[in-house]
């Protein structure tokens, strides 16, 4: 049964000094988050995990205690066990928590509790913050600006013959585990379950030792290897499709385990297929595949490789995430963007997101260059704002070139570069540089925490001050 909040103690009663010496932006964080509107919209979900658990079953870990331990875990960037051994080992935590001297809930419980929130939710949650921003008087929304960034995906880099490889490491596990429910159906069967492992990471051995080596003959040598792999990747597939259509018989008779594993074979079988159709044009056939068509992940199949326009690496692999800033750090609204969309086409809904939350249009907007588009200005212009500072891109006449150059236009570009630094602390203190969580759903989830907290501690910080 769900329920709301422990019945509270005073756990500095034993060291009153203690008390005094309390961080006085933690305490304005513990003012912040007693709003109730926060509260609710997060047991609205938590209510959702199963039919009855807002009224029946054991009592569960109280709303209030997972709502601050989530935002605990995003405020110093800490792994959910990190979080679980941080707030046990620390009483101001356990306060701040309002876990006080009972058991801290265990890491796996805070993240199945926290994997019932939905991305719907965290907008809105993002939403109330920018509330309390505007009611404590840190931001007006006078000035509004936008950039992208891109959040990785934890994935290793991916190439063709590794990509092969997982294929059939992951399907070989599903094939033994799927094994003691249907082998008495395929048992005339040959070589059902028989696994394809080690052949193929002998190959994968074998194709880094002539990745040293140069030459047409070395070329037939990986091509060689490549069609090996290619065929037993296309073996394991086969194998899967034919214990796939045994377990929907034992689905059907209603055998324990048949309905989890016939789902992880319908999802991982499309995408090994996609691999090895990408491999065999790529590698066999020297086709090019478009970006957007290529798989870089069996596990995070949302991942995008991404061009790296700066220093460093080439390319990224994740998605591209854009924000919206507001005066005084606070950041009002964010959105993971797909294949299809491009940054210059979230002016729109960023000026009508502002509209929104404040009531009024912003009095001056500013963006870089990925931004500019002769609609964006329409839109601008339609919405009321007097002043947008986003360069032009392509070549300028010499009256633009003129305007871009004015002192009272650089002054207003200027307030573009503070979301530089907003966005380095982000990567840096929230953890957005990448994404431990799994699934569109979960970056959403992960970005959405990683804001609220950056935002609350803004505000607890101009409170405390």
């Amino acid at each position: 049964m769900l329920i709301d909040r422990y019945d509270p103690e005073d756990v500095f009663a034993r060291v009153p000094e203690l008390a005094e010496q309390t961080d006085p932006v933690l305490r304005e964080l513990d003012g912040l988050l007693e709003d109730d509107a926060l509260f609710r919209g997060v047991r609205a979900d938590l209510a959702r995990r199963h039919p009855r658990t807002a009224c029946h079953g054991r009592h569960s870990t109280p709303v209030e205690a997972l709502l601050r331990l989530l935002v605990v875990q995003h405020l110093y960037n800490r792994s959910f066990r990190e979080t679980e051994r941080r707030v046990a080992d620390r009483l101001v935590l356990r306060w701040f928590c309002r876990v006080y001297f009972r058991r801290v809930p265990d890491s796996t419980t805070l993240l199945r509790w926290a994997n019932t929130l939905r991305p719907a939710t965290m907008h809105a949650l993002l939403d109330r913050v920018v509330e309390l921003a505007r009611q404590t008087k840190v931001t007006t929304g006078r000035k509004l600006r936008l950039d992208g960034t891109v959040v990785q995906t934890t994935i290793h880099h991916p190439t063709d013959s590794s990509l092969l490889v997982d294929g059939v490491r992951v399907l070989s596990r599903l094939l033994r585990r799927s094994k003691p429910i249907v082998q008495d159906q395929l048992s005339g069967v040959r070589d059902t379950f028989r696994t394809r492992l080690r052949g193929v990471r002998r190959g994968l051995q074998t194709l880094h030792r002539l990745a040293r080596r140069q030459g047409e003959e070395a070329a037939e040598a990986r091509a060689a290897v490549y069609r090996q792999l290619l065929a037993a990747t296309e073996r394991t597939v086969a194998q899967a499709r034919r214990v796939r259509s045994a377990l929907g018989d034992a689905r059907q008779r209603g055998v324990d385990g048949a309905h989890r594993l016939a789902e992880r074979l319908d999802r991982f079988v499309p995408l090994v297929r996609d691999v090895i159709g990408q491999a065999r044009r790529r590698v066999l056939e020297g086709a090019q595949v478009p970006s957007a068509e290529k798989v870089v992940s069996l596990f995070e199949p949302h991942t995008r490789i991404l061009p790296r326009h700066k220093g460093g690496a080439m390319v990224e692999f994740g998605r591209l995430l854009v924000l919206d800033e507001v005066e005084g750090g606070i950041v009002t609204r964010f959105r993971l963007l797909g294949d299809q969309t491009a940054e210059r086409g979230e002016l729109g809904p960023a000026l009508a997101h502002h509209q929104a939350l404040f009531a009024r249009p912003p009095t001056l907007v500013a963006g870089d260059r990925g931004c500019h588009s002769l609609d964006n200005e329409r839109l601008a212009r339609q919405a009321g704002v007097k002043h947008l500072a986003i360069p032009r891109s392509g070549r300028l006449t010499p009256a633009q070139r003129a305007q871009e150059h004015r002192p009272t236009w650089r002054r207003r570009y200027r307030f573009r570069a503070g979301i530089e630094g907003r966005i380095s602390s982000l990567r840096r203190d929230y953890g957005l540089r990448r994404c431990p969580a799994h699934g569109t759903a979960g970056m959403e989830r992960y970005v959405g925490w990683g804001l609220i907290a950056s935002n609350l501690r803004h505000i607890a910080q101009k409170l405390a001050a």
